[in-house]
């Protein structure tokens, strides 16, 4: 086939640059990389071959069992569409000859895959199985699935879903799978609810797709069959083991067993390394022996894992408890003893107490400790000391140690009742008798002055006794103490056992108001008891300690006063005494603060506190001051209290009528629901005037004619009790009282106008005027009488005026002529 016509030259070289650059191949001399499944036309021109000679003859290609490839003008071309999954690459040698000599070299052709084939599952139908107390998340199956196309693709990405479960107990969501490696495992709900009674198998519908799941994929379903199986994990019962067992090692003392897939089982706890330790199989093995005394029981928690280190369920626990033998020997905390006994020691003095301690278990007669004496050095005399066989008490079996060694060295035995035994050594000195009782250099000490602010802990002097025994022994040191004075123990004493030297120290907070002038006898003493003579008046001294005043401020009993009044009580009544007292029994003034309208006062120095005058509840319930009491000395040192006065009601106000009703009126006839509504207040609290009661006076008439409805506790409506009533202006006389015990009651005459009404409801008729009511007339005739009265007094008034009080005739008054005139 020969090539023509450079345009269509043109479009083959663009094709197969086209195909350089979208498929390349790594491998071989000429590198090419070409799409499967070509549906266009044949021959389909793939590559131009590079390096050809200008000229060059005999151009054909081999390696081609198929005959698919060919080349042609230098160009290489396919026959017939490739297959990936039947072969997916080819190596053509291409040969050709020149003048010189032949050639060749290789042409690499890589097939690219396309997404032409559906993942399939490897089986049709799978079946697994689960076990009771697998944890959520743990794989007990795996499904496969498989893609013939490229696995290097998105064509072979493969993703596993579940679709659906049947049945859907005992909860719709038992099972999920990995979407990437086809592991089923338990959801939350499977784990927690798994039950083999209730539901023993599951059917699973799932999904395999390629192209990693995406919507536009291809897949395939299939049913996996899931079985659910007991189980026998579950904690086994304690062991007891003796300590000490004599093996051999390793000795098995326990087994458990997960029934489900393999597994791997590990111990965990507080025990040393390899002490316990688990086969394959679950068994639990003892390794070494066990020491009561080292540790008593164990808490062995047991793991179970997959073999890729996932644990499956939750671990259970092995109690390993630990008896005891007798295999310790009772031991003193020490192996030697230090002791004093006094030289006039009566016999049955206690001088020492050894307890040897036995780790055996507390519980058994393991423990049980007998003492013996093996020994006494020096030897004479015998029968000195003796020690209790039960209690380890040693004790002085002589009359007495007088003219015996200085010291002596006792041999203690402690034995268990196996015979495991050990020793310790007793030093017994013998202490010489204190025969010089410690005194004083002087009788008295002070007077010491300190401040009451003194801060606890200062000291107020340094002093000793002095005492004639061996310096540093127990007769030489000297134990002091406060006789009298310090009751209250104010005071406390420091000593220095290296030089017997003792400081007084304040221990308590001073207060010069209660305690001016302290007292102190103190008396020095031995810790040991004197032999000879005994401690006179030089053991003892008297300390005078001064207090001095700080002036301090006044204190009130109480932060915060409540009081209670009643409204209307007359001014001056006591009604709180504000309590304070100064440590330095200075006067105490009283004064208020925040009390601006001024309705209270106080006793500048007793503290009472009044009213002014009458408080009203209605204007004010309750009032908040400030009480300062000031020291009468100082009045920069002060205290303060709040008080509060709650005004109690009383039931002062009588209910009112609220309102006009000289405008209103109702319709004869009756018109059904007009009424007037009647608004009545009280100014008492609810207590008194919560509810307002509106009653009609007992006449007949009133009570024939007109009729009062309650709205709520303050209105009422006032209405026609008669279907015809003549059009004039009523008087309707009614009583308004509130709820108090006894009430408070307000009678009320008021004017209601009666008349005609059209048919929007208005008043068509003037109403008839009201017998008794003054006319216009006849008010306008009052008002000038009244005026012309005023007048004629006025006029003699000012005309005795101008009698008493004569002017010089030389000087008229304009303003008299007129009245002369008048006149």
């Amino acid at each position: 086939m020969r090539l023509k016509g450079s345009v269509f030259s043109y479009i083959l070289m663009l094709k197969v640059a086209v195909l350089y650059v979208l498929c390349p191949c790594e491998c071989g001399n000429v590198k090419l990389g070409v799409p499967e499944n070509y549906d266009g036309i044949f021959p389909w021109y793939l590559a131009k071959l590079p390096d050809l000679p200008a000229t060059y003859t005999d151009l054909m290609v081999t390696g081609d069992d198929e005959d698919i490839f060919g080349v042609e003008a230098g160009i290489l071309y396919a026959l017939k569409p490739l297959d990936r999954e039947k072969q997916p690459s080819y190596s053509l040698q291409v040969f050709f000859s020149t003048s010189v000599r032949s050639q060749s070299f290789t042409v690499e052709v890589c097939v690219i895959d396309k997404n032409d084939n559906v993942p399939q599952f490897v089986e049709e139908s799978m079946r697994g199985s689960v076990q009771l107390g697998l944890l959520k998340g743990i794989p007990f199956m795996q499904v496969h699935a498989s893609d013939r196309d490229d696995r290097n693709t998105p064509h072979a990405d493969l993703r596993f879903s579940l679709m659906d479960q049947m049945p859907r107990i005992p909860a719709s969501h038992m099972f999920m799978i990995d979407a990437v490696t086809g592991e089923v495992s338990l959801t939350e709900d499977g784990a927690s609810t798994l039950d083999p009674e209730m539901c023993g198998r599951y059917k699973l519908s799932v999904m395999v797709r390629d192209m990693g799941g995406k919507a536009n994929a291809f897949f395939s379903t299939s049913t996996v069959t899931v079985e659910v199986n007991g189980n026998t994990w579950a904690s086994p019962d304690p062991v007891r083991l003796q300590e000490n067992l004599p093996g051999p090692y390793p000795i098995p003392i326990s087994q458990v067993k997960w029934s489900g897939s393999p597994v791997e089982y590990s111990l965990e706890g507080e025990f040393p390394e390899m002490l316990f330790t688990i086969s394959r199989e679950g068994v639990i093995y003892l390794n070494a022996p066990l020491d009561r005394e080292t540790q008593d029981q164990f808490h062995i928690n047991i793991v179970v894992e997959r073999p890729d280190g996932r644990e499956i369920a939750k671990p259970v626990e092995l109690r390993v408890m630990v008896g005891d033998a007798n295999d310790n020997r009772p031991t003193f905390p020490q192996t030697q003893y230090h002791t004093v006994v006094k030289e006039l020691s009566v016999k049955g003095t206690e001088i020492l107490t050894v307890q040897a301690a036995d780790n055996d278990d507390p519980k058994t007669d393991n423990v049980r400790i007998f003492y013996r004496l093996v020994s006494q050095v020096p030897e004479s005399p015998r029968a000195l000391f003796r020690v209790d066989r039960d209690s380890g008490v040693i004790s002085l079996q002589a009359d007495s140690m007088e003219g015996t060694a200085p010291q002596y060295t006792l041999t203690i035995t402690a034995e268990d009742a196996k015979g495991l035994n050990s020793s310790c050594t007793v030093v017994v000195k013998v202490q010489d008798e204190n025969n010089n009782p410690p005194v004083f250099s002087q009788h008295e000490y002070g007077p010491f002055h300190l401040p009451e602010d003194a801060h606890v802990g200062s000291t107020v002097t340094a002093l000793s006794a002095r005492d004639g025994d061996e310096r540093g022994g127990d007769s030489w040191l000297v134990d002091y103490r406060l006789e009298s004075g310090n009751e209250e123990e104010v005071f406390t004493l420091v000593t220095d056992r290296q030089t017997n030297e003792v400081s007084l120290v304040l221990d308590k907070v001073l207060d010069f108001e209660r305690e001016s002038e302290y007292i102190l006898v103190l008396s020095a003493q031995n810790p040991v008891a004197l032999v000879r003579g005994r401690y006179g008046p030089a053991s003892t001294a008297t300390v005078s300690i001064f207090v001095d005043d700080v002036n301090e401020g006044p204190v009130l009993s109480q932060s915060h006063y409540e009081v209670t009044i009643r409204e209307g009580e007359e001014p001056g009544r006591v009604i709180a005494t504000i309590r304070g007292y100064d440590p330095d029994s200075h006067p105490i003034r009283y004064c208020l603060r925040g009390d601006t309208k001024r309705y209270f006062s106080i006793g500048k120095y007793s503290g009472e506190l009044k009213t002014v005058q009458a408080l009203d509840r209605e204007e004010n319930s309750t009032y908040t001051m400030e009480v300062v009491a000031e020291d009468g000395r100082n009045s920069s040192l002060s205290a303060s209290t709040l008080v509060t006065v709650h005004i109690l009601d009383v039931n002062d106000n009588s209910p009112v009528l609220v309102g006009d009703y000289s405008w209103k009126y109702l319709c004869t006839p009756r018109w059904e629901d007009q009424a007037l509504v009647l608004a009545s207040r009280d100014s008492d609290g609810p207590q008194h005037g919560g509810r307002l009661n509106f009653s009609l006076s007992s006449d007949a008439t009133v009570r024939h004619n007109w009729r009062l409805t309650p709205i709520n506790d303050t209105h009422t409506n006032l209405s026609l009790n008669t279907p015809n009533l003549a059009p004039e202006v009523y008087t309707v006389p009614f009583t308004i009282s509130d709820s108090s015990s006894p009430p408070r009651s307000t009678f009320i005459s008021l004017p209601v106008t009666v008349c005609t009404c059209n048919v929007r409801g208005n008043c068509r008729t003037a109403a008839k005027q009201l017998q008794g009511m003054p006319t216009v007339e006849s008010t306008v005739g009052i008002l000038l009488g009244t005026l012309g009265v005023i007048g004629i007094i006025l006029i003699v008034v000012f005309t005795r005026m101008s009698y008493q009080n004569p002017k010089p005739p030389s000087k008229v008054s304009q303003e008299r002529v007129p009245l002369k005139f008048s006149l």
